[in-house]
C-alpha cells in the first residue's frame, strides 16, 4: 500500500514538472506578414518570366563570406528566384534568409538587381512575440536604407531609426544582417558564377 502511494505521488510530481517545462517554453505562434509568391511577384517586380536557382556553396565561398562577415552560412543549398523580362535579361533575384532569435524566427525575403545591389526588402513572417518589435521597422520603410548597397555596403541600423526602443533596434539589426547575408549570398552565388546573364 505504503509503495503504491509512493508510486502515485511520483507519478504526480513527475506530470507537474513537466507540465511546469511546457508552460516555461513559451512558443508564441508565427505571424505571415506576405506570402512567397506575394513577395517573389512584388520584389521581383519587371519581371515576365522566373526562374528557380538552387545554389550549393562551395567550401572556398562559404570561407568568403565568414571572412567577410564573421558568419557561416549554414544551409545545404539557398534557392534564389530569378526573374527576368521578355529578352531573357535578368531583372533581380530574390532570396528568403532567416535568423533564428531568443524571440523567435524571423524571416525576411530581399530582392537583388543584375548588378548585386539592394532593390528591396520585406518581412515575411515572424511571430507574435516580436511582431510589436518589428512592425516601427516596417512602418518606417527600413529597407529603402539598403537599397543600393551591393554586398560590401554598410548594414547597420540608419540615423533615422536610432531613436527607436531597445528591442526594435535590435530586430532592426538583425533584419539588417540579414539583408547583408542576402547580398552575399546573391554576389557569391549567383553574380560570380556568371548564373545572371
Amino acid at each position: 500500500m505504503r509503495r503504491r502511494r509512493l508510486g502515485w505521488l511520483g507519478g504526480v510530481v513527475s506530470g507537474a514538472v513537466m507540465l511546469a517545462g511546457v508552460a516555461w517554453a513559451h512558443i508564441t505562434p508565427p505571424v505571415v506578414l506576405m506570402s512567397d509568391r506575394d513577395a517573389i511577384v512584388t520584389l521581383l517586380a519587371g519581371a515576365q518570366r522566373f526562374f528557380v536557382r538552387e545554389v550549393r556553396l562551395s567550401r572556398s565561398e562559404q570561407a568568403q563570406i565568414k571572412q567577410q562577415t564573421g558568419w557561416t552560412p549554414d544551409e545545404d543549398f539557398y534557392r534564389f528566384y530569378l526573374g527576368r523580362d521578355g529578352q531573357g535579361r535578368l531583372v533581380a533575384g530574390t532570396i528568403f534568409v532567416t535568423e533564428f532569435t531568443v524571440h523567435g524566427p524571423i524571416r525576411i525575403a530581399v530582392s537583388l538587381g543584375p548588378d548585386g545591389k539592394v532593390r528591396g526588402a520585406a518581412v515575411v513572417e515572424l511571430t507574435e512575440e516580436t511582431y510589436p518589435w518589428v512592425k516601427p521597422l516596417i512602418d518606417r520603410d527600413f529597407a529603402r536604407d539598403y537599397a543600393g548597397q551591393d554586398s560590401r555596403g554598410h548594414f547597420h541600423l540608419s540615423a533615422r531609426l536610432g531613436n527607436l526602443e531597445a528591442m526594435p533596434q535590435f530586430y532592426g539589426q538583425v533584419i539588417a544582417s540579414l539583408i547583408q547575408r542576402a547580398a552575399l549570398l546573391y554576389d557569391v552565388g549567383v553574380l560570380k558564377r556568371g548564373d545572371a546573364s
